[in-house]
């Protein structure tokens, strides 16, 4: 809408990303802050998480918190892009991307609150499914408008070369894997949401300098038409910071999978768009730390009979060896920041 006013109104200022990335950040923050008691209010009566009996007994004290903060973080980010952002294909995607996954957190969490269980939900299976499905209708949409489908990889400028049809699976793969991997990390408080507001930052860096042509050229970073996909990482940002004022520790409400699953794939597509694939190893890497203990977990348990962690995901292994919950999910952030500023260190190396 304000791009609009630009365009008609001649008021310039409305004409910069970085103003209305900022915009966008304060309308989401603000409308975060200003719906979630409401709905916490609402959702104490009727959406509270259920507990999965395995974890930790300390979890068991959570078992009367909101669920499905998700939907109110994730609308008032949509309110906020419709007044901010620009629109063309590239952001069609990513908030087609944000549609079809928060479509199925959400028949997820509302089928365990009406079950009252966490076995009440989608089965591992039917999600995988469904996010297969998605991720290679967004890819193929992608591919299809003839986005770069070349290859990078951090600390090297050049690409290494052009996935052709490729693409579509090696796309569809980032997606699920950077939603699972968010949805596995969200399991603690605010434990989530930080390192994702920190993933958010780095990639709205990275598309700014991107879309920029001055700044590409100086940086060696491909010149692609992704500039205004800036205002959504950082209208994210606002959302979740609001959303992190109730969900940091002891949480008032969860995100649900509703949430989680959602900014995985967000995560996992600006990653596409920033031609940051390989670097979601910092950007997003205490989600990858959490996928790999699980997988490793498993692996080991049906290959030697033996498990390597106390519980998987890694944050409840921690837990059980003693560590306060508050501080296995500040080192936790204090891991994601670091990681992170290495993935922005990245962009001025050659």
């Amino acid at each position: 809408m304000l791009y609009y006013i630009y365009q008609h109104f001649g008021i310039n200022i409305f004409h910069y990303i970085s103003v209305r990335a900022f915009i966008g950040f304060l309308t989401s923050f603000l409308l975060t802050i200003f719906i979630m008691p409401k709905f916490i209010t609402w959702a104490k009566q009727k959406a509270t998480q259920p507990i999965y009996e395995l974890a930790p007994k300390s979890h068991q004290e959570k078992v009367k918190t909101p669920t499905m903060g998700g939907v109110v973080f994730l609308g008032a980010s949509f309110f906020a892009l419709l007044l901010a952002m620009k629109f063309h294909f590239y952001t069609f995607i990513v908030i087609l991307t944000m549609i079809l996954f928060m479509s199925i957190g959400f028949i997820d969490d509302k089928a365990k609150i009406l079950g009252n269980s966490n076995h009440a939900g989608l089965t591992a299976k039917q999600k995988f499914i469904l996010q297969w499905i998605f991720a290679f209708i967004i890819a193929g949409l992608l591919y299809f408008s003839g986005f770069n489908r070349e290859l990078y990889i951090p600390f090297h400028k050049e690409a290494l070369f052009d996935m052709g049809i490729f693409a579509i699976p090696f796309w569809a793969l980032v997606i699920v894997a950077t939603s699972n991997s968010v949805n596995l990390t969200d399991g603690l408080d605010g434990l989530a949401t930080v390192p994702s507001i920190f993933a958010f930052f780095s990639l709205s860096i990275i598309l700014y300098l991107m879309g920029n042509v001055m700044f590409s050229n100086y940086l060696f970073l491909p010149h692609l038409n992704v500039g205004e996909l800036t205002i959504f990482a950082t209208t994210l940002i606002g959302a979740l910071t609001g959303f992190l004022w109730y969900n940091s520790h002891p949480a008032e409400v969860f995100m649900g999978d509703s949430g989680s699953l959602t900014i995985g794939a967000l995560i996992g597509i600006l990653a596409i768009f920033a031609k940051s694939e390989f670097l979601l190893i910092f950007i997003a890497f205490i989600p990858l730390i959490e996928s790999l203990s699980v997988i490793l977990q498993v692996g080991s348990f049906k290959l030697r009979g033996k498990r390597i962690f106390k519980m998987a995901p890694i944050h409840h292994h921690f837990e059980l060896k003693g560590w306060a919950e508050n501080k296995v999910i500040v080192r936790f952030w204090i891991i994601s920041f670091i990681a992170n500023l290495i993935a922005i260190i990245s962009i001025k190396i050659r």
